[in-house]
């Protein structure tokens, strides 16, 4: 879209007029209203604090209204912003998905993919996956990243990755596309024959600490509300973000923790120094899940998360249950069309 008014025939032989509105001026407009900030916009965009401004000022002057009552802070959409808002954003949403679906669309052709994994997968998934992408998308750039759950949901909702592979968290992911692809159960891990049992650990019966994942973590959310649900309440010692960590005290004898298979997989010099246990009573489970913008190229979304399911089973579910085989009827692949049952 350019700033000039353009009159292009129709179908008919009648002349249309394309928007005189600049597509700049679309794209700054929508972050001020997100941000409420020109200083934001600028240092997201990359302009000047000026140049943002001389944007905003020329949507106005050709709109005839004002948009953003500049006189507070944060600014704020004035009644008139409100309503040209929903409609940019929809216009915009179907500009970048059009755009994506054009370098996007055909694997082959795929010029970029920036991929968030979740931290679990990245010693036993992540190489392969990466050689097997790159396989079969010759063209494509790509950027991986290791994050935790609520660091690759936060990127992707910032446009920051395409695609993302995490814990579905406790609250709404309605506004993202979500492929399902592993239920991965809580479980207790112990020091190696420390001799009580499961429900000795939860009752506080052990003299050893429990040790908690960082409750700024999807993980460490979901298992305190189990914990919560359950009316069982530990005492708050330790609370880390590192899984190796976590595991690592665990194998020399400093406390025990809730964790899952994947989690446990990851921590594998430390297995001979543990036990691992079921979690008493009703099972609980994380799900991990590939999610991705509707304005993603699903079918590419789709080859992934279908490469990375044969991977899980191959590299993370298989070599599992040979050594635990106990697990096999709560650690494994969710149908690919099936939604999540609410477990308590």
């Amino acid at each position: 879209m350019g700033s000039d008014a353009v009159r292009l025939p129709d179908a008919r032989g009648k002349e249309m007029q394309r928007s005189r509105l600049s597509l700049k001026w679309l794209e700054v407009f929508q972050l001020a209203a997100r941000s409420g900030s020109v200083q934001a916009v600028a240092s997201e965009t990359g302009l000047s604090v000026s140049t943002v401004s001389h944007h905003l000022q020329r949507l106005d002057d050709r709109l005839g209204v004002s948009l953003l009552d500049h006189n507070r802070r944060p600014m704020v959409l004035t009644p008139a912003g409100n309503v040209f808002l929903r409609y940019v954003e929809e216009a915009l949403s179907l500009i970048r998905k059009a755009e994506i679906e054009a370098v996007s669309g055909n694997m082959i052709e795929a010029r970029s993919l920036r991929l968030g994994l979740l931290d679990d997968f990245d010693s036993e998934v992540a190489p392969e996956l990466a050689r097997t992408l790159a396989a079969g998308m010759q063209n494509c750039e790509f950027t991986h990243y290791t994050r935790t759950s609520h660091d690759i949901l936060r990127l992707l909702r910032n446009r920051q990755i395409d695609v993302g592979v995490a814990a579905r968290p406790m609250d709404d992911v309605t506004d993202l596309v979500e492929y399902p692809l592993l239920r991965d159960p809580f479980v207790l891990v112990t020091p190696a024959s420390h001799g009580l049992s499961p429900e000795d650990y939860l009752a506080g019966k052990s003299a050893l600490p429990f040790i908690r994942y960082s409750r700024t973590q999807v993980i460490g959310r979901q298992i305190e509300a189990q914990l919560r649900r359950l009316r069982i309440a530990l005492p708050n010692r330790f609370e880390m973000e590192s899984n190796q960590s976590i595991i690592g005290m665990v194998a020399d004898g400093s406390g025990w923790a809730i964790t899952t298979p994947m989690s446990y997989l990851r921590a594998r010099r430390f297995h001979t120094q543990t036990d691992l246990h079921r979690f008493p009573g009703k099972s609980f489970a994380r799900y991990v899940s590939l999610f991705t913008t509707d304005e993603y190229a699903q079918s590419v979304a789709q080859m992934i998360a279908s490469t990375l399911r044969r991977l899980i089973q191959l590299r993370s579910i298989e070599p599992a249950l040979e050594q635990i085989a106990w697990l096999d009827d709560n650690f494994f692949l969710v149908p690919e069309r099936s939604g999540f049952n609410s477990e308590s």
